[in-house]
């Protein structure tokens, strides 16, 4: 019935398979990707909730200012946190990412047919990754003290 090419060796594969199709394997194989992805999700809606109610507080703040140097000092602040927050999102979502990719090196060792034989590749994988986001980390904080730090310039004489 079936002949040697691509498509029905392909046919013939999931035809012998599908009496050994399992949906609660299939379910248990998806659910780390979905708590991944939820895991995503979560944060995103808690970052746009942080950062709207930070607009809407500046928004507020500024309503009936008539004195331009108030509405200033008030976005030069709004401008700060919102700079803070920006930095703590970033923090969240790369340590999201890095405890995600432990957790799935987790996986695949305890998945690997010789868990230790990949036990050196894992503890590799793992210590690499903490090098990489200590570096973040690193150049993250390194960046917003650079940024409290700046200072507007000074405003040069117009010479007449």
């Amino acid at each position: 019935m079936f002949k040697n090419t691509p498509f029905e060796a392909i046919a013939k594969t999931l035809s012998e398979s599908a009496p050994q199709f399992n949906p609660a394997a299939v379910q248990d194989a998806i659910k780390p990707a979905q708590d991944n992805l939820k895991a995503w999700a979560d944060l995103a809606q808690k970052q746009a909730a942080q950062a709207q109610s930070a607009i809407t507080e500046t928004v507020e703040s500024i309503k009936g200012i008539k004195d331009p140097q108030a509405a200033f000092e008030i976005m030069k602040e709004s401008a700060e946190a919102g700079m803070a927050m920006f930095a703590k999102n970033l923090q969240d979502a790369t340590a999201l990412s890095f405890g995600q990719f432990h957790s799935t090196v987790d996986a695949v060792e305890k998945a690997h047919p010789q868990p230790e034989a990949f036990a050196a590749v894992a503890k590799g994988l793992k210590a690499a990754a903490s090098t990489a986001e200590n570096a973040i980390e690193s150049a993250m904080a390194k960046g917003a003290s650079m940024a409290a730090s700046v200072s507007p310039a000074a405003k040069a004489k117009k010479a007449r």
